[in-house]
C-alpha cells in the first residue's frame, strides 16, 4: 500500500506515524513544509519520497503535490494527524480520488456547531449551541440560554481562543476579543458542569477497534486558564472492567456512526455532571498532548503502529493489557520569564522513580510558556501505576512537591 502522511516530521511526535506505517508495511511519501535536509532524526528510513510544499493548509499546493506523485505511482491513502490539517487533506482527497475520511465527516469534525446539530438530531445528548457571525446573534443566544455560556472559534481545538461567560459584562468582553467585529464566526454554547474527559479511538469501517477513556483534572477551561494549578490527565485502565464506563463507550460509537467516520483514529470529549452524560465535540485524528504515548505505556502495546495497520491492514495487530493507568502532569512556572531552577525533584525520585515514565525539565535560562500553551508547554512528569486512584494521588503529590522557578 501507498500511503502519503502530512508532515511526517513536524511536530516531534509526528514521525512515529511515519515509522508505524512503514513497520506496517507501506510505501511511505511524505508531504511537508520543511526542506527535505531538515526532517527530523530518521525520518528519512521511513519514506520513500519526501516532497515538500509552501503551506500543509493551502489545498492547490497539496493537490498539487499530491497529483505529481499520482503521476508516478498509485496511491491508496492520504493521511494528516493535525487537525490544522484535516479539512485540506480531505478536499485534497476527494479531488485526487483517494479514499478515506470525507469532506463531509472532516467539516463536522471541525465545525463544532454542524457537528452538534448532527448528532443532536441523532440523538445523541449535547450542550445547547449555535454559530454566530455577528454580536448581536451572540446576545439573542445568552438571553434564549442564559448563563454561563462559552464562546469559542468554531473549529478550535483544546481551550485555544475559548472565553467562558457568566454575564453581561464578561459577555461584552468575550464578543470583542472573540473578533466578531473584524469578520470572524463563533460557536456559542451552554456551559455544562461536571468532570471532563475523553473517549478516543481507533475505527476501521466504522467499528471502534481501539478504545480508551481519560480523566481531566480539573477541567481544560480552568486548566488553561489558572496558573496555581498542575492541571494533569490520566488514562484509566478500568475502562473494561468499570460498568460506569459503558454509557461513555455507548455514545462514543454512536458518535462514530452519525458522523460517517470510517478508518481513522478519533479523539473525543465529554461532561458527565448534574445534567448527565453530554458529548462534548470530536476530532477525526488522534488526541494532542502525546496522550498515545500514555496508552502505549499503560497497555503494552504501539499505539503508533496500531493506527497504521488499521490504515494498512485493516485489521487490529494487538489487544491492550490495561495494565497500568497512565497520566500526565504539567508544571508551571511560578512566573513568566525565564526558567531558574527546580525544587522537589529529588524527593520526588526517591519517592516515584519506579513509577515515572518520564519527564520534561527545561534547562535554566530557559524562556518560560504561557499557562494558556498547554499541557507540555514547559516542565511536565509523565508516570503510570495499576492502580488509578493511587496514581492520582501521586501525581497530586508531585504537583504539590516541585516547583518551577523562573526569572
Amino acid at each position: 500500500m501507498n500511503v502519503i502522511l502530512i508532515e511526517p516530521s513536524f511536530p516531534d511526535n509526528q514521525k512515529q506515524f511515519a515509522r508505524g506505517l512503514a513497520e506496517a508495511g507501506a510505501t511511505v511519501i511524505g508531504i511537508g513544509e520543511r526542506p527535505k535536509d531538515g526532517l527530523d532524526g530518521d525520518v528519512g528510513e521511513w519514506l520513500m519520497h519526501y516532497e515538500q510544499v509552501r503551506s500543509v493548509v493551502d489545498d492547490d499546493d497539496v493537490e498539487r503535490a499530491v497529483r505529481w506523485i499520482q503521476d508516478r505511482l498509485w496511491v491508496d491513502r492520504l493521511e494528516a494527524t493535525i487537525e490544522a490539517h484535516i479539512m485540506t487533506a480531505a478536499r485534497v482527497r476527494e479531488a485526487c480520488g483517494i479514499p478515506g475520511t470525507s469532506v463531509l465527516t472532516a467539516h463536522l469534525c471541525r465545525d463544532k456547531p454542524a457537528m452538534k446539530e448532527v448528532l443532536r438530531g441523532a440523538g445523541i445528548p449535547c450542550a445547547q449551541s449555535t454559530g454566530a457571525s455577528t454580536a448581536d446573534e451572540v446576545r439573542a443566544f445568552a438571553v434564549e440560554v442564559g448563563y454561563p455560556l462559552v464562546i469559542k472559534p468554531p473549529d478550535g481545538a483544546g481551550a485555544s481562543g475559548t472565553h467562558r461567560v457568566d454575564d453581561d459584562i464578561d459577555l461584552e468582553r468575550a464578543i470583542a476579543a472573540s473578533g466578531l467585529a473584524h469578520g470572524a464566526t463563533v460557536a456559542v454554547e451552554e456551559f455544562i458542569e461536571g468532570h471532563e474527559g475523553f473517549f478516543d479511538t481507533i475505527t476501521i469501517d466504522g467499528e471502534v477497534v481501539h478504545e480508551f477513556v481519560s480523566h481531566y483534572y480539573p477541567t481544560v477551561l480552568e486548566a488553561m486558564r489558572t496558573r496555581w494549578i498542575s492541571p494533569q490527565f490520566i488514562a484509566t485502565n478500568r475502562v473494561d472492567s468499570a460498568f460506569a464506563y459503558d454509557d461513555v463507550k455507548e455514545m462514543g460509537r454512536r458518535v462514530v456512526s452519525a458522523l460517517g467516520i470510517g478508518t481513522s483514529a478519533t479523539h473525543m470529549e465529554w461532561f458527565a455532571g448534574p445534567k448527565g452524560l453530554k458529548f462534548s465535540e470530536i476530532g477525526c485524528r488522534p488526541p494532542g498532548v502525546r496522550a498515545w504515548d500514555l496508552y502505549a505505556a499503560g497497555n503494552d502495546m504501539d499505539m503508533y503502529r496500531e493506527w497504521a495497520e488499521a490504515i494498512v491492514h485493516g485489521r487490529p495487530r494487538q489487544a491492550p493489557s490495561r495494565r497500568f493507568a497512565a497520566g500526565i502532569i504539567a508544571l508551571r512556572p511560578e512566573a513568566d520569564g525565564s526558567i531558574a531552577g527546580y525544587t522537589g525533584l529529588e524527593e520526588i525520585q526517591q519517592r516515584y522513580g519506579e513509577l515515572i515514565i518520564d519527564a520534561h525539565l527545561p534547562e535554566a535560562g530557559t524562556p518560560t510558556q504561557p499557562v494558556a500553551a498547554g499541557y507540555m508547554a514547559n516542565a511536565w512528569v509523565r508516570a503510570r501505576h495499576p492502580d488509578f486512584d493511587r496514581l492520582r494521588e501521586v501525581l497530586d503529590d508531585i504537583g504539590r512537591t516541585v516547583k518551577v522557578h523562573a526569572t
